[in-house]
């Protein structure tokens, strides 16, 4: 089985200042993932570095720098199942959909975008739709959130983690 950590809307306009942030996250919630999604809006590029030496896809969102080497649409394989990413732009309501017509012409098992904040994660036919939400400021009375990918021979399979309490306890939770 293929472990995926999968994050979005991170949002840190200087790596240094979310660097133990992200550290947290890497040894808690992301601890046993092999894979890491980044869909968009890191703002600092350097924000992947935290993650090394895993294998690391990421995509450009609307808040990041235009000069950024990342592509805006993604397509890769991971253990024989096609995935798309792309951060998103405009409303959340038919985000998703819209998002899926920009790979009309890929046959995807499962579609990975950002740019809502809000998490989703859903079957759309065999195609699932998953947004991990954001990580530092989420919408719409949603918890602060990750997500996991797990990939096996018997297909994918998504869950959006709730990051407080899984890496500062309950103490420190803090409400989007």
């Amino acid at each position: 089985m293929v472990r995926i950590g999968v994050l979005s809307d991170t949002h840190l306009r200087h790596a240094l200042s979310g660097a133990g942030f992200l550290d947290t996250i890497e040894k808690t919630v992301f601890r046993d993932v092999g894979m890491i999604l980044h869909a968009g809006d890191l703002v600092d590029p350097s924000v992947l570095c935290a993650f090394y030496p895993r294998t690391v896809h990421a995509v450009r969102g609307n808040m990041d720098p235009a000069d950024v080497r990342l592509p805006l649409r993604k397509v890769f394989e991971v253990a024989g199942y096609r995935f798309g990413m792309m951060h998103g732009w405009g409303a959340p309501d038919g985000l998703a959909e819209r998002i899926l017509q920009e790979f009309s012409g890929d046959s995807l098992d499962c579609l990975v975008y950002g740019h809502s904040h809000m998490p989703d994660c859903r079957h759309l036919g065999r195609l699932l739709l998953f947004n991990p939400g954001s990580a530092i400021s989420p919408r719409g009375g949603h918890r602060a959130s990750v997500g996991i990918l797990e990939v096996d021979g018997s297909g994918i399979r998504g869950k959006i983690l709730p990051i407080d309490e899984h890496c500062f306890g309950p103490e420190r939770v803090k409400r989007g």
